[in-house]
């Protein structure tokens, strides 16, 4: 028997403020899209640094704004590249752990702080530990890394999570229950990033097979995983 192939385009992937499910950490979604100029926030992976870092890029681009997105996990990076950034209004450093005990990274990482500070822009970092544990050999920098406001983003709690996975399947298309969220949160990994991606498998599967996402149906699209 066919089945129809799924026709809903799918969504914009690019994270927005809108989208960031906040829980516990409003002041930090607060403080980026205030006049806050240097922030640094930190948190366990999943908590939803990298998504508030490229919603506040594309925030600035909303606004006609020049910005830029360094996530130093990528080994492509060198530190040159944080070099020539001082007239960019925001500049968002992702995975700043990445490199810490890096000599170059270090330095290039302290001169682009006194550059863009001084040049009146903005710039946010993101790290799996506050500027005080991270394993860094600079001084300079972890005194520049400690001057700004530093937000540590909490995990969302199990209900913030099941309203969260209602409001993304709702996005989707989804009519994502509350009894079919819960399951979800108790049968599969509990960090909102992996959740999501089984909503977008639920949305694919929904639509190729025209069912309803219900308990069953969800039993058979982790199974068929499996």
């Amino acid at each position: 028997m066919s089945h129809q192939l799924p026709l809903r385009m799918a969504l914009a992937g690019a994270p927005t403020f809108e989208h960031f499910e906040a829980g516990a950490n409003g002041a930090a979604l607060a403080a980026l899209r205030g006049p806050e100029r240097l922030i640094y926030l930190w948190g366990a992976p999943g908590t939803g640094k990298s998504h508030l870092l490229q919603a506040a890029c594309a925030e600035a681009a909303n606004a006609q704004a020049s910005s830029a997105y360094l996530p130093l996990h990528e080994p492509a990076l060198a530190p040159a590249m944080a070099a020539g950034l001082e007239s960019i209004a925001l500049v968002c450093v992702d995975d700043l752990d990445a490199v810490a005990g890096q000599p170059a990274w270090e330095a290039a990482l302290f001169g682009l702080y006194n550059e863009v500070s001084a040049g009146g822009g903005r710039l946010v970092f993101a790290a799996a530990a506050p500027p005080q544990a991270l394993p860094l050999g600079l001084a300079d920098l972890r005194s520049r890394l400690s001057a700004c406001a530093v937000f540590h983003l909490e995990p969302l709690d199990d209900a913030d999570k099941v309203h969260a996975l209602r409001r993304q399947g709702a996005r989707r298309g989804l009519d994502v229950s509350e009894e079919v969220a819960w399951f979800l949160l108790r049968h599969w990994r509990r960090d909102l990033p992996a959740l999501c991606a089984l909503l977008d498998r639920l949305d694919r599967a929904s639509l190729a097979a025209q069912r309803r996402v219900t308990i069953p149906f969800v039993r058979g699209v982790i199974a068929a995983r499996d």
